[in-house]
């Protein structure tokens, strides 16, 4: 059978609670007509480049499908008919990718990249420095000063 993956985008204000039992359902219907399931990862809810159907932002699921394209075609009706669903794509692929995909290994670096900045130790507000001026207030100052003097001291 042929490997699809196939990412949907959810409306905003649908809860995760939804969109794991829409995940479930399309499941069931890939599973009935004789596919099977291999990898699904929810990621989270994201911004979205421009609205769609009045949502800046959507739940975005992956799911890595093996089978016939009945099935594939099933589902997409599904998610047509569904008032919940903002977009859908599926590509057909040679071969799954193993482990987690790029989205999923993309907020596992940014949550390393958080762990170390811990470590590090914040910068904090720097509120302990005062009022100071700031170089281009001083030059700024300083050619007032000039200008006023005629030049000369």
């Amino acid at each position: 059978m042929p490997l699809y993956e196939h990412v949907y985008l959810a409306r905003q204000d649908t809860s995760a609670q939804q969109v794991d039992e829409l995940t479930a359902q399309l499941k069931g219907v890939i599973e009935g007509l004789g596919g099977s399931v291999k990898k699904i990862e929810y990621w989270g809810v994201k911004s979205l480049s421009y609205r769609l159907r009045k949502n800046r932002k959507a739940h975005f699921t992956l799911m890595d499908i093996d089978a016939p394209p009945p099935a594939i075609n099933e589902i997409e009706r599904l998610e047509r008919l569904n008032e919940d669903v903002v977009r859908y794509l599926t590509i057909r692929v040679d071969a799954h990718e193993d482990g987690p995909s790029a989205m999923m290994r993309r907020a596992e670096r940014d949550r390393d990249r958080e762990e170390r900045r811990g470590e590090r130790g914040e910068r904090g507000d720097r509120g302990d420095r005062g009022d100071r001026p700031r170089d281009r207030d001083r030059r700024g100052r300083d050619d007032s000063d000039e200008s006023e003097n005629g030049g000369e001291d």
